[in-house]
């Protein structure tokens, strides 16, 4: 919360995290090009986690006189969802659709309620919706800044994060519980210094508002192209399931696999559904960001995930239906049986150009949910 000065300054060489490009329903990056995910190498479960993540997860201390070292950048309804939003609904009069399509899209706020701030106003955080799942974060030093938000097993989520006058949304995607944060001011090349930590308690709404709206990872605005697209998508659909569907066939078939991105991606990379949506290509982190985006705001609960199939990195999506639960890892559905399906080999894809950043589709191994 104080802004640390002379000898209680912290130095901070924190872990490059590049980000990872994930797959949408089962999208990934490998080891061959899709690197850089803010996330680390090991394969333990998202939320689940006992003690500090190491790697390129987060800050590892050094166990030196309170410095620690960073080698890059990077660093809802209650009754189970699908009512999640709260805003107007029109029905879906288009092709016929019987869903209730969402006109008045959640999104975050920085009301000012509960906040702190460093000795020279520059770093605020706003924790006045943390039941809705969300903190909000403003830095506007022009320096490189680093998150890194530790959960209530001890399991710490480390973000990129854009300085500038606008706020930026944090999940708290890991339950009820104590949460710390530490905002981290790049000073010179790979040190950092402490520029705000803040402990707090979380009790949610309920289990499914983190999955409801915008954040880091999954940008949007109500007036984003994306929710847009949604918006249409659910006026052909008869229902929640029928529009899960809809965004599915969407993006697998307007969408393609960016190699040359997957080979060149940028440290601290941060996906833009809209961006993705205007170019029709991304790496897997675009497609899981660009679908999360269009079932959130029309009031799916949807968790974007990252993790391994194999040894390669991917992100995928998990969505929930009131009438299945969550439905976990990457789905289709043909009308009678779920079933395991890649969108990112789906969408117009060559599997053998895709297949090194991408894995073989076994094996996954949850490691972030946001």
């Amino acid at each position: 919360m104080r802004w640390r000065t002379g000898k209680s300054i912290r130095l901070l060489m924190y872990c490059a995290l590049a980000v990872c490009a994930p797959i949408l329903f089962l999208y990934g990056c490998g080891s061959g090009g899709d690197t850089g995910a803010s996330h680390g190498q090991q394969e333990t479960a998202a939320c689940e986690q006992d003690g500090d993540a190491e790697g390129n997860a987060g800050a590892a201390a050094d166990g030196s006189a309170g410095t620690e070292q960073a080698d890059g950048d990077q660093a809802e309804s209650s009754d189970g969802g699908n009512n999640g939003t709260e805003g107007s609904t029109t029905g879906g009069p288009e092709a016929g659709g019987g869903r209730s399509t969402v006109t008045d899209i959640l999104m975050p706020e920085a009301s000012g309620e509960t906040t702190y701030q460093n000795d020279d106003g520059s770093v605020t955080l706003d924790l006045s919706h943390t039941d809705q799942g969300y903190i909000m974060i403003r830095d506007t030093n022009d320096k490189k800044v680093q998150i890194q938000i530790t959960n209530p097993t001890g399991e710490m989520y480390p973000y990129p994060m854009n300085t500038g006058d606008a706020y930026r949304t944090f999940p708290l995607t890991c339950g009820d519980g104590g949460y710390s944060v530490r905002v981290l001011e790049n000073i010179s090349g790979d040190q950092y210094a402490i520029g705000l930590s803040q402990d707090f308690s979380v009790t949610l709404q309920d289990e499914f508002r983190p999955f409801l709206y915008p954040n880091q990872y999954v940008e949007y605005t109500a007036d984003s192209d994306a929710v847009k697209l949604g918006q249409k998508l659910s006026g052909e659909a008869a229902d929640d399931l029928g529009y899960v569907q809809n965004v599915y066939n969407y993006v697998i078939s307007n969408i393609t696999y960016d190699t040359e991105m997957a080979e060149n991606l940028p440290v601290n990379y941060i996906p833009d559904p809209d961006a993705t949506l205007a170019s029709g290509k991304g790496i897997c982190f675009d497609y899981a960001s660009l679908m999360t985006a269009m079932l959130r705001s029309q009031g799916v609960p949807t968790k974007l995930v990252t993790g391994y199939s194999g040894e390669a990195y991917h992100a995928w999506i998990s969505v929930y239906l009131k009438e299945q639960g969550w439905i976990d890892n990457i789905i289709s559905f043909d009308g009678k049986k779920w079933t395991l399906v890649d969108p990112t080999l789906g969408a117009n894809n060559d599997a053998k150009d895709v297949a090194k950043y991408i894995g073989d589709g076994k094996n996954y191994t949850v490691k972030y949910v946001y």
